[in-house]
């Protein structure tokens, strides 16, 4: 059992465990795959995805505007079609519009009351700033992969984020969506960390990859992990 009293910070991943960027995926790609007469169902869609993205994230750093530019084209290989100018642009101009899942705001608030509140996220720094509209919550400290220049699962995401803090690993609890991008860096610094499975009774992994590790503690939704700290 985790004891939440050690904690200062509480870390979160963005996309995927505060802000639904599931079905922001599917509502970007899907109109350009549906108009080449392409028919994937929502699980091959964002698996593939899963793949396309953690390829395109390894190797020398690029932005996630770029990353993202990688995925689309990587579709069209595969599928046979030239996108037009905007469609290479479709998911990074759609993330603006992504919105937080029901639970994520009124959690955080409730957090916020009791911890301080970091984002550690793979996003261009003005993504995220759209984004940040959206939660309402003024976080103490934001750190993207921009200015990491690297992505998780890439642990210098999370040593930047302890030097740019100040604080320790045993008073961070992090919290994510990802078992590949997160939970497994996280505990392999000795960070607790908390896994929102996002996608309990779901098939499929969706638009992360598969990862064997055990997160200290296992939630459905941010309202979940509130109750469970008791406040």
């Amino acid at each position: 059992m985790i004891d939440f009293t050690q904690f200062e910070v509480i870390t979160f991943d963005c996309y995927g465990t505060l802000i639904d960027w599931e079905s922001g995926i599917l509502s970007a790609m899907r109109p350009m795959l549906e108009e080449r007469g392409v028919d994937l169902s929502d699980d091959e869609l964002l698996e593939m995805y899963s793949q396309f993205e953690s390829e395109s994230q390894k190797g020398k750093y690029v932005s996630y505007k770029k990353n993202l530019q990688t995925v689309v084209l990587k579709f069209a290989m595969k599928y046979d079609f030239i996108p037009l100018p905007a469609e290479g642009d479709a998911i990074s101009d759609s993330i603006k519009n992504w919105l937080p899942f029901d639970d994520t705001v009124d959690a955080l608030k409730t957090l916020k009351e009791h911890y301080k509140l970091a984002i550690i996220s793979n996003i261009d720094d003005d993504l995220f700033e759209a984004t940040a509209k959206h939660l309402d919550v003024e976080f103490d400290w934001v750190i993207t992969a921009q200015q990491v220049q690297a992505y998780k699962p890439s642990i210098r995401n999370f040593t930047f984020a302890f030097d740019k803090m100040g604080i320790s690993a045993g008073k961070i609890l992090h919290v994510a969506q990802s078992l590949y991008h997160d939970i497994a860096p996280a505990k392999s610094l000795g960070l607790n960390t908390v896994w929102v499975n996002r996608r309990e009774g779901m098939t499929g992994t969706g638009a992360t990859p598969h990862q064997d590790v055990k997160p200290d503690l296992e939630i459905g939704d941010l309202n979940e992990l509130v109750w469970t700290m008791d406040l």
